[in-house]
């Protein structure tokens, strides 16, 4: 249940494989690196709940990092590549890091951040190349295991809707560093997971849920393929050539995926896929019907966040029964709580929290902490949703993005899953613009297919589509066309960008 372990039964097999080059690092030194860096952490001085972070990219490397920090007791804060300098000195500082390892590629940010950083006593080190290479400061050092082996976690930072990102801070697991996790037991118990996975990673690895799962599979004992950047059909291109049998996706990978050519779709043979497993986002139900057409009932979808304060699933076949879950629980308990703090029957909308599962806090900030439990000790992802008489759990919406027009509750995730299924349309986001009549007018921001005009003419075609399937007060009262909508690498659209803009422009003379 350990990289270590692999390494001694099957040294040479291959913990992870690049897309781009094919290159291959095997567990064998995999694991003599993360115990060469291991020891240098310790040399440094940093003890179990010390925190490291990194600025890396889909590369060996953070693997190398990832499994040193796991077997020190540390937390590993990974940051997004395409961070501000302003952004990483803030997260050095808030994280108390003891030391920041950057790719060749992200130096120069590191070394602003590294000046303007506050910390005492951080130590800067450039992965390959750079001022102080990571692997020339590990020469020498024992290949074996510490002596005082301890299990980490990570500390990831959210994104965030307003103000500052929020690293949210696990319990560090106690007992030894090769015991089941709660993501190992899914793992294999919903998806199969095991030593002969070998698993498509198609997002960026700073993010929680892509390095979670890979990190996942090497305790397995299979192989991830790495992809540097997701590309729909190079993504159909590799599970034929590597013959995997596992990939995590987001649903606009589904979407880009399902909108290639007929031609390019049936070109590969896909065949070896066993489970394909989705989340982040909410999936548009036709989107996800066409996807189980195409691949089988072998997708798979769960609902969770950075925070893990509990996590609901289902297969396809739950699904097809149950279109636009999310699941049942199998970590913590759903519930719904009305505004009066208290849960609501069965079928009301209201706020949905979890009891029982792991705590977590926001590093530094007990107030936002607070906010994110009730008096009752349940947790709370900000989302809002509703339960069916099966204890299945359907989403409506962040309460962030929730629209109030004219008194009215707007929901966007819903227009968003209807207009991302008209043929024209290749990327969308509904917003609430500020509206000096309504409080907030419905904008949908449209990214035409390529060869579409975003003009008054198409405006039109999209109203009527949206008031023909949804009704008249859920249609956007603005249509706006952009080459490009800003998402995250992950595919997660980042509506507060948006959003931030209209405002900016409402308050404009």
């Amino acid at each position: 249940m350990h990289p270590m372990i692999h390494a001694v039964s099957c040294r040479d097999k291959p913990a992870c494989i690049l897309a781009s080059s094919n290159k291959v690092m095997t567990y064998g030194e995999l694991d003599e690196l993360a115990n060469q860096v291991a020891h240098l952490f310790r040399n440094l001085g940093l003890q179990r709940g010390d925190t490291v972070a990194v600025l890396l990219g889909n590369d060996f490397e953070i693997f190398v990092v990832a499994w040193a920090t796991q077997r020190c007791g540390l937390y590993l804060t990974a940051v997004s590549c395409k961070t501000s300098v302003g952004d990483l000195t803030y997260i050095i500082d808030n994280s108390g890091a003891k030391a920041l390892i950057a790719g060749e590629a992200y130096s120069q940010v590191a070394e602003q951040a590294m000046q303007q950083a506050s910390a005492d006593g951080l130590h800067l080190f450039s992965y390959a190349g750079g001022r102080t290479p990571l692997l020339q400061a590990c020469e020498g050092l024992p290949v074996t295991l510490i002596s005082d082996p301890s299990a980490g976690s990570d500390m990831l930072y959210s994104s965030g809707m307003t103000g500052r990102p929020k690293g949210v801070k696990p319990q560090l697991p106690e007992g030894p560093i090769e015991q089941e996790t709660p993501l190992m037991r899914m793992g294999q118990s919903l998806y199969g997971m095991g030593p002969s996975s070998l698993y498509l990673s198609t997002s960026p690895l700073y993010h929680a849920a892509p390095l979670r799962w890979a990190m996942v599979v090497q305790r397995l004992g299979g192989t991830v393929v790495v992809m540097e950047r997701f590309d729909a059909q190079q993504s159909l291109s590799l599970i034929e050539q590597h013959r995997i049998t596992h990939a995590t996706f987001v649903p606009t990978h589904f979407v880009r995926m399902l909108k290639l050519a007929e031609e390019i779709r049936g070109r590969y043979d896909l065949s070896s896929l066993q489970a394909v497993v989705h989340a982040a986002a909410p999936c548009p139900v036709p989107v996800k019907h066409a996807m189980i057409d195409w691949w089988g009932p072998i997708i798979h979808e769960y609902y969770s966040g950075t925070e893990t304060c509990g996590i609901t699933a289902l297969d396809s076949f739950q699904w097809l029964k149950k279109p636009g879950s999310v699941g049942r629980a199998v970590l913590g308990q759903v519930k719904i709580v009305g505004p009066d703090g208290e849960e609501v029957p069965m079928g009301t909308q209201g706020d949905v929290y979890f009891a029982d599962g792991p705590r977590f806090e926001y590093h530094n900030d007990p107030e936002k902490t607070r906010q994110a439990y009730n008096d009752k000790g349940w947790a709370t992802l900000n989302d809002i949703g509703w339960v069916d008489e099966d204890g299945y759990l359907y989403l409506t919406d962040r309460k962030s993005f929730m629209i109030i027009s004219g008194g009215v509750n707007i929901y966007p995730q819903e227009i968003e899953n209807l207009l991302i299924t008209h043929p024209d349309v290749e990327d969308v986001a509904v917003i609430g613009a500020p509206d000096d009549e309504m409080g907030e007018r419905v904008v949908a921001v449209v990214q035409p297919r390529v060869g579409v005009k975003g003009d008054a003419e198409f405006s039109e075609l999209l109203r009527r589509f949206v008031r023909d399937a949804l009704g008249g007060i859920k249609c956007p009262q603005q249509f706006d066309f952009r080459n490009e909508l800003p998402r995250e690498p992950t595919g997660k659209l980042m509506k507060r960008l948006l959003k931030a803009e209209y405002e900016a422009a409402h308050r404009r003379p």
